[in-house]
């Protein structure tokens, strides 16, 4: 095969496979733009008046709100704990490495619905009632992050040679602290920022702990997604939408900061 044959192969399967990611997503958006679409094969004409309806919605906003403050809290959190216990168990006590890969793996092995369950009978009272509190989904959300976090900064220490960095960094006077801060969070930057990305990506989508645990007393966006389905379909879908724009923009965002 020619280089340009094969050139035109590689562009016509891209091609392919983003016109099939695109389509229902341009269906979705067309469909919010809608006034009225029924039985007809064309609709009756565009507006805009559900993204009004949706933005003028204080209960939209304030679930909006609450699922960017929950999902960035925990990636904070999850950052200032995880990273340095990574690099703990990977510099200091290396044979802890292999529990933690266990540990890790427990957020997979259980189902949400199981472990909400168990959660509401652990905190529903006694010494600290958290449920319907937003504290219990930063715990949930953190054990979320906990996967992704640590095996993104483990492999990238891997591919560093953190023993003569950390070394050179001693002679030159620096503590391992400061060693750690200066010159191995440098080299782990992309690959934490993109097990951060997956993250968020998966913390602002959740919605089996939100509902469960916290329901309407401190609604998130998918929470919200739920208790408007039976809305008007060009509402929900000018809802879709809107989330979909917000984590576009939020990544693009995020992406040229690190840059």
């Amino acid at each position: 095969m020619s280089a340009s044959h094969s050139k035109l192969y590689h562009v016509s399967v891209l091609s392919i496979l983003y016109g099939l990611l695109l389509i229902p997503l341009l269906a979705t958006l067309v469909y919010s733009l809608c006034d009225q679409w029924g039985a007809t094969i064309l609709p009756s004409g565009f507006t805009f008046k559900w993204y009004h309806q949706l933005w003028t919605d204080p209960r939209f906003l304030t679930s909006l709100y609450h699922s960017l403050v929950l999902s960035f809290g925990t990636l904070f959190i999850s950052a200032v704990l995880i990273v340095p216990c990574v690099f703990v168990v990977f510099y200091y006590y290396p044979k802890l490495d292999t529990w933690m890969n266990v540990l890790t793996l427990l957020p997979f092995a259980i189902p949400p619905v199981v472990s909400s369950v168990g959660l509401l009978q652990l905190y529903s009272g006694g010494p600290l009632p958290l449920t319907g509190t937003p504290w219990i989904l930063v715990g949930c959300y953190f054990a979320i992050t906990l996967p992704f976090v640590y095996r993104a900064v483990n492999n990238n220490l891997q591919a560093l040679n953190i023993p003569d960095l950390m070394d050179a960094a001693a002679l030159l006077g620096a503590s391992s602290i400061s060693a750690f801060i200066k010159v191995v969070l440098p080299n782990i930057r992309k690959g934490l920022l993109a097990s951060l990305f997956l993250s968020f990506s998966f913390l602002i989508g959740e919605f089996v702990f939100a509902n469960i645990l916290v329901g309407t007393s401190y609604e998130t966006l998918q929470v919200y997604l739920y208790n408007m389905r039976q809305t008007s379909g060009h509402f929900t879908s000018a809802l879709v939408m809107s989330y979909f724009t917000i984590i576009l923009l939020l990544t693009l965002a995020a992406t040229r900061l690190n840059r």
